[in-house]
């Protein structure tokens, strides 16, 4: 009977998806144009409390799964390494990228980390091995509201955007790139990197 290698090869994928999500998080950041809504939050929260972005991330993706307990939610081992890929990749990759303020190297550190993440959200979610902290919040929040993922994604993005521009977190062109691109992106390559469960092997007489 051979060895089925599905299993480490999905576990492989997900952590390759959310070392370069975090990867890309680092370029946003890097290239001082504009983060997407979470890490707008993120950048404001560091500078509030000086700890690292990392460690900021991990604390809200903490805080995030506190409230799936009343949304009845249930992480999987996607939503653990979730929080701790991310948290240190980010951490790692900001330490040797510097701030850019070239604004050639500002736009190619911009568009690369958008398409990173595109390519990195549908690698660790097309795995189907536990939502991020975040989208659970949200899957919970429209079972439980009955509102549609569109309404509230929405709002949540909007709101956590909101606290992190009044936090001191950099709203930019980057921000307006995130918004209208990143959901084409993921579909794109969800396409190619989904994983399927296998048909049955047909019963033998």
């Amino acid at each position: 009977m051979p060895l089925d290698v599905r299993p480490a090869a999905r576990l492989t994928q997900l952590i390759v998806g959310l070392a370069l999500y975090g990867a890309s998080m680092a370029m946003m950041t890097r290239a001082g144009l504009g983060l997407s809504p979470w890490d707008v939050l993120h950048e404001g929260l560091t500078m509030r409390t000086g700890l690292s972005f990392g460690v900021i991330t991990a604390i809200t993706s903490g805080a995030v799964l506190l409230a799936w307990v009343p949304l009845r939610q249930r992480p999987g081992v996607g939503t653990v390494a979730n929080v701790v890929v991310i948290a240190v990749t980010v951490d790692l990759v900001r330490l040797v990228l510097p701030e850019q303020h070239d604004l050639g190297w500002q736009i190619t550190l911009l568009v690369g980390g958008v398409v990173l993440n595109g390519v990195a959200t549908a690698a660790y979610i097309g795995v189907r091995l536990g939502p991020g902290p975040r989208d659970g919040l949200m899957t919970g929040l429209v079972t439980t509201t009955g509102r549609s993922v569109q309404v509230v994604r929405t709002a949540i993005e909007a709101g956590v955007l909101l606290a992190g521009w009044l936090l001191g977190g950099t709203v930019g062109i980057g921000t307006v790139l995130y918004a209208l691109t990143i959901g084409t992106l993921t579909q794109f390559f969800l396409a190619r990197t989904t994983w399927r469960d296998r048909a049955p092997a047909p019963s033998t007489p």
